[in-house]
């Protein structure tokens, strides 16, 4: 015993600082972690509605000085009615979550990264909103099954497949994460696809095209093979493309209409 004690290395003060430094980082970590690691879920009111009171403050905070900075216009189908939904977008900017937002009264959970949900500021705000910690790489067993509650409880859910903000290109979205059509599927929830048709910019007017909810029933209540889920994340994704080709149609229109106007 005394030859193993002569052995070990003592630490110095320095050291021992630095490791109760990181041991104390490490229990706040996991504890931020453990805020968000089961989803928040909201009952429903008299009405029906699945309201979040903390949610609906920001809304009404931030919504006009988002639209002030980052003017914007919806097009396509913009209410959307009570109950569980899937919202189903691009993504370029960090405020491209008040666009699905603006479409319904009711609360919304987003997805967001896990790394995002554990910061010292957006942990406590995240968890009284119910958003949902998704890992990077669309592994996480866990988001799913998170996401699913949510829904399951009529709650509507929101989610970027593109994992993490575009800044490569205009015209193509980046690879899709999967998990929305499965979502969709095994809760028999309606999709609402939206599309931002040009990249937010100050002062600059952006526009989002909203299309119909899809139903993706041709794949309820059977054993989904990889192929048909890979055939049912490509539909979503297709449409995406669809909604941005209406909307360019739609102002090529508009513009030919002027000139013969003139």
């Amino acid at each position: 015993m005394e030859e193993q004690e002569e052995r070990e290395p003592k630490l110095t003060r320095k050291e021992r600082r630095a490791l109760k430094k990181a041991e104390k980082k490490r229990k706040i970590k996991e504890k931020r972690a453990a805020m968000n690691r089961s989803v928040r879920l909201f009952p429903p009111n008299k009405k029906g509605y699945h309201i979040m009171p903390f949610y609906s403050f920001l809304r009404n905070l931030f919504f006009p000085i988002h639209w002030l900075v980052f003017p914007y216009r919806l097009h396509g189908h913009k209410k959307v009615g009570k109950g569980a939904c899937i919202y189903f977008g691009n993504h370029y900017t960090i405020w491209d979550i008040f666009y699905p937002a603006r479409t319904t009264h009711e609360g919304i959970h987003f997805l967001a990264k896990q790394s995002v949900l554990e910061s010292p500021v957006l942990c406590w705000w995240g968890s009284r909103i119910g958003a949902i910690g998704a890992m990077r790489d669309g592994s996480d067993v866990r988001t799913v099954m998170e996401a699913m509650r949510a829904l399951k409880n009529g709650d509507k859910v929101s989610m970027f497949p593109e994992g993490t903000r575009n800044k490569a290109s205009d015209e193509e979205f980046l690879p899709f994460h999967g998990g929305a059509a499965l979502l969709a599927i095994k809760t028999k929830s309606p999709v609402v696809p939206f599309v931002i048709c040009n990249r937010p910019k100050v002062f600059h007017m952006t526009h989002i095209m909203f299309g119909e909810p899809m139903e993706l029933s041709q794949y309820y209540g059977k054993k989904i093979t990889a192929e048909e889920m890979e055939e049912a994340e490509n539909v979503l994704r297709t449409r995406l493309y669809e909604l941005r080709e209406e909307f360019r149609a739609s102002r090529e229109k508009g513009k030919k209409k002027g000139e013969t106007c003139k």
